[in-house]
């Protein structure tokens, strides 16, 4: 456990001492606030859920960005020689790096909570809604980042794991959209998988399903399972 803490505070410590994490925090806040203010005075109702999915879709554009570096950037260096010849376990580094980048996004979410702050201040809002919305939010994000962490495991090219990464999770959040041109057993199981549609159908509206919290985070183990994969076996060739 103290091995990951140290990649996770060298990590994190280096998103902050460059403007990378300011950049980033400056971006959603700026987007998100955009879309917000339209959201509430177009709707002309005291609620988070239109807000939810335009931060949503801003994280999917910002993740690739916020992840792309987190592996690539090592290879690119030579320090990932380093970080694999030394006593540390593969998972320490994976994890140690996944929750750095998940850390800055808690961070980019806090920054948020002013919205549902105006709205409680100003109008009557449902506190239920919003705090699955979070919940939801905080949840994919994991989701996107352990996707972006896997990419860059992939390539010593930050551009080229970017793409990969937003490619990767474009594919995930438009598995209902391909499910419409399939039938039977196919379009049932695209719709399981389908990132997008437990969150609109239940953390925004208010709806906490254990099976969708499992659902979240088995994704994740998945793309960190391959994520440590593709690094194990990255050492042996180079080893």
């Amino acid at each position: 456990m103290s091995k990951m803490c140290a990649i996770y505070k060298r990590d994190l410590s280096s998103y902050f001492s460059s403007p990378t994490a300011y950049i980033l925090i400056g971006i959603y806040l700026l987007t998100a606030s955009y879309f917000f203010c339209i959201s509430v005075f177009g709707s002309q109702t005291a609620t988070m859920e239109y807000a939810f999915m335009y931060m949503f879709m801003i994280f999917l554009v910002i993740s690739p960005i916020l992840t792309m570096r987190l592996i690539a950037e090592e290879k690119k260096l030579g320090t990932d020689q380093l970080l694999l010849t030394s006593p540390l376990r593969i998972w320490d580094i994976v994890l140690g790096k996944f929750f750095a980048a998940l850390t800055l996004y808690a961070v980019m979410m806090a920054v948020t909570l002013i919205f549902p702050a105006i709205l409680y201040y100003y109008s009557k809002i449902d506190l239920g809604p919003v705090i699955t919305g979070y919940i939801g939010l905080f949840l994919m994000g994991g989701a996107f980042i352990s996707v972006g962490l896997f990419a860059s495991s992939l390539t010593e090219n930050q551009i080229i794991s970017g793409i990969i990464s937003f490619v990767i999770l474009l594919l995930s959040v438009s598995l209902e959209a391909i499910a419409t041109f399939a039938q039977g057993t196919v379009q049932a199981l695209l719709n399981y998988l389908s990132l997008m549609r437990r969150f609109y159908e239940n953390f925004q509206v208010g709806i906490l399903d254990a099976g969708d919290v499992f659902y979240y985070l088995s994704f994740m183990f998945i793309f960190l399972l391959l994520t440590v994969s593709v690094i194990q076996r990255y050492r042996w060739t180079r080893g």
